[in-house]
């Protein structure tokens, strides 16, 4: 799912090319993308984007009279610009917005349609989308501190829970843990000041430094694959793979569809953090340290 650096591209890519463009024409092709009644998408035909906003991870595109449409692209929603009044293909493209320059499309890939748009009037109707979380790029020390603190969960889960922090998922949690050097298992009532320091900084460092990066990159060209798994990550996506910090194997945590990264020498004092589907296959033989781990390939191997 597009992250915050990942949204912030797209708006900065789509700046330059639709801020102060009519929107010509929209061309919904399915109609669960569309998620609000009142107003209708006509509405939007015919004005001027006179702003575009990041709502968490959502991309919000204000229209002249207080219109806004809110784009969440989910898992596999992504984003494209055309040629004008481009053709749309018919296998996986939702929507098309035309304007005088290009035709931005948004698809989605696979058979699960979770991509929204939403179209709602005014700052109220914005601010209802907004799932309230804490903007990390701006905010001071005290408010960061403050918000995961509230209730006591692990750190991971407090960092991509879009109620406490605004846009971070799983791909940029592992980035900012390892940056940090915290097991993403530590509970948030539990930290030292020195670990909130640390937390707090890296957060900021990561987000700030990959949202450089990717608008960088959208200078050259609008971000026409965007995904979560980037060969410059330090420990997301390159479970086996050699830390670049310390040169050890990068681990795994899985859950569901998902999975943890992180290295067990930078982040956990060299302890291997439990993985639920391992655990429950290894038992007692489950191993504790990485030493351990190699004992058991090794073991294994033979």
């Amino acid at each position: 799912m597009p992250e915050l650096p990942d949204v912030e591209a797209y708006l900065h890519a789509l700046r330059p090319r639709v801020l102060e463009q009519r929107m010509e024409g929209i061309r919904l092709q399915s109609p669960f993308l569309l998620r609000t009644v009142t107003p209708k998408l006509e509405d939007a035909v015919g004005r001027r984007v006179v702003e575009l906003r990041r709502i968490g991870k959502r991309l919000a595109f204000g229209l002249e009279n207080e219109l806004w449409l809110v784009l969440h692209l989910m898992i596999a929603g992504r984003l494209h610009w055309k040629e004008p009044h481009a053709v749309l293909g018919r296998k996986g493209t939702l929507l098309g917005i035309d304007f005088e320059h290009g035709t931005l499309t948004l698809t989605e890939a696979g058979s699960k349609r979770r991509a929204s748009l939403y179209v709602v009037a005014g700052e109220q109707g914005l601010q209802a989308l907004d799932p309230g979380g804490l903007d990390v790029l701006t905010c001071s020390y005290e408010a960061f501190r403050s918000v995961l603190t509230e209730e006591n969960h692990t750190l991971k889960r407090a960092l991509t829970d879009p109620c406490v922090l605004s846009g971070v998922g799983n791909a940029y949690s592992d980035e900012i843990l390892h940056a940090a050097g915290l097991s993403p298992m530590l509970q948030t009532q539990k930290l030292t000041s020195a670990q909130w320091q640390a937390l707090y900084s890296a957060t900021r460092k990561v987000l700030a430094e990959w949202c450089a990066r990717l608008n960088a990159e959208a200078d050259k060209k609008f971000p026409e694959k965007v995904t979560a798994f980037r060969p410059e990550m330090n420990v997301h996506g390159r479970f086996g793979q050699a830390c670049r910090v310390c040169g050890g194997p990068v681990q795994r945590i899985r859950y569901a569809d998902n999975e943890t990264n992180y290295c067990a020498t930078c982040q956990n004092g060299g302890k291997l953090l439990a993985d639920r589907g391992l655990s429950r296959l290894l038992g007692k033989d489950w191993p504790k340290t990485l030493d351990e781990l190699e004992m058991l390939k090794r073991e294994r191997r033979g």
